[in-house]
């Protein structure tokens, strides 16, 4: 950032909003806003504490695993559905549903079903990923030359040949845009 001429670094705005902060937590305006040193003191105070550690670990471990049965299962269909106009016009509208739809709003409802163990992320991970991933998948295969898929023909590409050579590698852009706002989402 330039101003008046004077270059100034990227990290000047975290240094000026730190100071705000604790100026503003220090002045007691709002209960809302501690200081950032009584932010940062608790922090380390948490962190040194074991069962942090644990439950760090298990969200990792479920976001993890969520977040790859979103892959596994969101890239495929997606494909599919790009490349299959039945199986298209069959989950369409119900990607579109889910997609749209709250799904916070869904959550109580998995608690019930399946308790509030590990399942119960695992699946609300994966409902908040798979729609985004499918739709980006699908939007990649659309956007394939069709004079590229007529070549895997011209050259005897079998179905499995063109899944996996054509498919998957032209729509790699979109499906990892997708990917990317699933895991963010």
């Amino acid at each position: 950032m330039t101003i008046y001429g004077l270059r100034i670094p990227a990290m000047a705005s975290l240094i000026l909003w730190a100071v705000l902060w604790e100026i503003v937590g220090q002045l007691e305006l709002t209960i809302l806003i501690p200081p950032l040193s009584t932010a940062l003191e608790k922090l380390f105070e948490i962190a040194a504490n074991e069962s942090f550690w644990d439950a760090l670990g298990i969200t990792m471990r479920t976001f993890i695993v969520g977040s790859g049965i979103a892959i596994l299962v969101g890239v495929p269909v997606g494909i599919l559905m790009g490349r299959t106009a039945i199986l298209d016009g069959m989950l369409l509208p119900w990607v579109n549903t889910f997609i749209s739809a709250p799904l916070s709003a869904v959550v109580p409802v998995i608690m019930a079903l399946f308790g509030f163990g590990e399942t119960t992320i695992i699946l609300t991970v994966v409902l908040f990923a798979i729609w985004i991933i499918i739709l980006d998948a699908r939007a990649g295969t659309h956007a394939i030359s069709a004079s590229l898929v007529e070549m895997a023909r011209v050259y005897g590409a079998s179905p499995w040949q063109a899944f996996t050579k054509i498919y998957i590698w032209s729509a790699l852009p979109e499906t990892l845009t997708g990917i990317r706002l699933g895991l963010l989402r």
